[in-house]
């Protein structure tokens, strides 16, 4: 760094300076209410988030390791869950522990609360070693920085989050970073973190095949020297990824196939990749030309996925595989993070401005660098772990989740350039779109033009208020529940875990794809007509008819449903005798 660069003018200690900053944006990060809510309410931002304390709770009374059937959903037989035991493992375990000094619900509340903050500071120390080790210190204090101000990193390491993502943030940022190094024991790792995203989910798959890609790439082109970087993740993968599988599966369920887990086929590539980086180093003294290496690499390809089509040809329709179109269109594409970009667009979802746009020019930027820039490998990595989320975004929201985790790792070292030129001779052209190109990669500064687009288009927001739902699901509305005799409960589909966390009660339909028939009965049975509702209560014999009246389902006829009108007031059934509880819910006793 030059010495102009050091210190800022005035001859203030840029990096002290900068510290300062970081330390003030970690103390402001979370706001004090949110933890207090989630400490003394256990609030928690998302279902996935509910579901997991259920998990949880269950484990700590007893459930047994590899039963992990939630049996309160869809009674008496249950659903499965495809999460991993490995994220309710440390969690339970912290809550076991606090209870002997703080009792079980003070417990639950600071575990739910301090767990994403313990997690956020992981990422952040491993954001700053790697960036630190490549880019240089300043790099990777400006890293941490922009990390603070990164709202896709925010919304997965705050308070309440104890679902999966922000673990495989750190899983697939270790991953790359590993990559970076390039040599064997590094790989390896890097191996083993790959194999413990599959193990929590599924999210990564597209992140692990580039990765495996670029290893075999870079092997095909550069041969020996690459080697040790393919044979480390390949082996890594391999060894780690059935040890994780028989860690958290039954041995009775080893050969059943689950699209959407780690199973048979997705063990099926990675053991295919154990063995290529074996056939790889057994042969590398014949294979001295690139040619034979891509030729190996072609054969291997078409036998691991050939292979896996002929064994395992469901999975090839996706990981939801048996979803009707009833669900999928009344529940699937209704879900947020399912959204895609045209369709936020088009809702005027204009809080969409401080996610896509940093991730964008992330990509673009990593892509310029790794082409024209120094540290070309570091920079091509960076770009191989963006794009695979921005375009997945496009479709899906929730595919920005692990690509906003890397968006830090470019802007650091970006930001350190730009400051760089600032204090050194140059045109103020340069100045500027340095100046420029590091501001567009911090989520903060875009809240700007999004309060603009909503300022100047108000009338384009037709997306649902989700002030309603938070209401709804939240402690004070759901908690009196629970004072209420245990029975079936029939509520909308996003109302299922809360009632699980916060009553005794068992439900019929949550926001998850294995449990397609309790889906549907809540999607006919809140969205149809009389008839409709009576044979859903009559099928699941449900006991109570709960509704939210600021979330109605959607309508299956060219009139409102049944349930909707009920909850207004607008129709009557001598079945459903209403019942008076505190906050905005509507329940009615099924009267048989």
């Amino acid at each position: 760094m030059p010495p102009a660069a050091a210190a800022l003018p005035g001859r203030i200690d840029t990096r002290a300076f900068l510290w300062l900053l970081v330390i003030l944006s970690l103390a402001t990060l979370n706001a004090p209410q949110d933890i207090w809510d989630t400490i003394r309410h256990l609030r928690v931002p998302d279902t996935d988030d509910a579901m997991r304390l259920v998990e949880v709770r269950d484990l700590l009374a007893g459930q047994p390791w590899y039963d992990n059937v939630q049996y309160r959903f869809l009674a008496p037989e249950g659903v499965a869950s495809h999460w991993s035991r490995l994220v309710d493992a440390p969690i339970a375990a912290l809550i076991g522990a606090l209870t002997l000094l703080a009792g079980r619900p003070l417990a639950e509340g600071l575990i739910a609360a301090f767990w994403p903050v313990l997690l956020f500071g992981l990422y952040c120390t491993l954001l700053y070693r790697g960036v630190r080790r490549t880019f240089g210190g300043r790099a990777a204090i400006l890293a941490v920085l922009v990390a603070t101000q990164t709202f896709g990193i925010a919304i997965q390491f705050q308070p309440g989050r104890v679902d999966h993502h922000n673990v495989q943030i750190l899983a697939m940022l270790g991953l790359a970073f590993c990559l970076m190094r390039g040599c064997f024991p590094a790989a390896f790792v890097g191996g083993g973190l790959a194999a413990l995203s599959l193990a929590v989910g599924l999210e990564g798959l597209p992140y692990l095949a580039l990765a495996a890609l670029y290893c075999v790439g870079a092997w095909c082109w550069r041969g020996r020297p690459a080697l040790p970087g393919l044979a480390g993740f390949g082996v890594g993968l391999g060894v780690a990824a059935p040890l994780l599988f028989a860690a958290q599966t039954a041995p009775t369920l080893w050969t059943a196939t689950r699209c959407d887990a780690l199973s048979p086929p997705w063990l099926w590539l990675a053991a295919g990749g154990f063995g290529f980086a074996l056939a790889a180093t057994a042969l590398r003294r014949r294979l001295g030309t690139p040619g034979l290496r891509i030729a190996l690499a072609v054969l291997c390809g078409i036998l691991l996925i050939g292979g896996f089509g002929l064994a395992f040809p469901i999975c090839l329709e996706g990981p939801f595989p048996g979803m009707t179109p009833l669900v999928r269109d009344h529940w699937l594409l209704t879900v947020n993070e399912m959204a895609s970009l045209p369709k936020s667009v088009a809702q005027g979802r204009w809080e969409m401005l401080v996610f896509y746009p940093v991730v964008l020019i992330g990509s673009l930027t990593a892509t310029w660098m790794a082409w024209r820039g120094p540290q070309r490998r570091a920079w091509s990595i960076a770009a191989l772990f963006l794009w695979p989320g921005l375009i997945l975004g496009v479709f899906q929201f929730r595919g920005l989740y692990i690509a906003s985790g890397f968006v830090p790792l470019v802007a650091g070292p970006v930001i350190d350039r730009a400051l760089t030129r600032a204090a050194a001779p140059g045109t103020a052209v340069r100045r500027w779109g340095a100046l420029a190109l590091g501001s567009g990669l911090v989520s903060t500064l875009w809240l700007a033009p999004m309060a603009l687009a909503g300022w100047i288009a108000p009338a384009s927001r037709t997306a649902p208020d989700s002030a309603g739902v938070i209401a709804c699901q939240g402690d004070a509305a759901v908690r009196p529940l629970a004072a209420l005799p245990p029975g079936t409960v029939l509520a909308p589909i996003f109302l299922g875990p809360s009632i699980l966390l916060r009553t005794p009660h068992t439900i019929v339909a949550a926001p998850y794809h294995r449990a397609i028939p309790g889906l549907t009965a809540a999607i006919e049975g809140l969205g149809g007509t009389e008839a409709d509702l009576d044979r859903v209560l009559d099928t699941f014999q449900i006991r109570y008819l709960v509704t939210c009246p600021s979330r109605p389902a959607d309508n299956l006829q060219a009139t409102p449903a049944f349930a909707t009108r009920l909850t207004r007031g607008d129709a009557h059934t001598d079945r459903l005798e209403p019942v008076t509880v505190p906050g905005p819910l509507k329940v009615w006793r099924v009267v048989r």
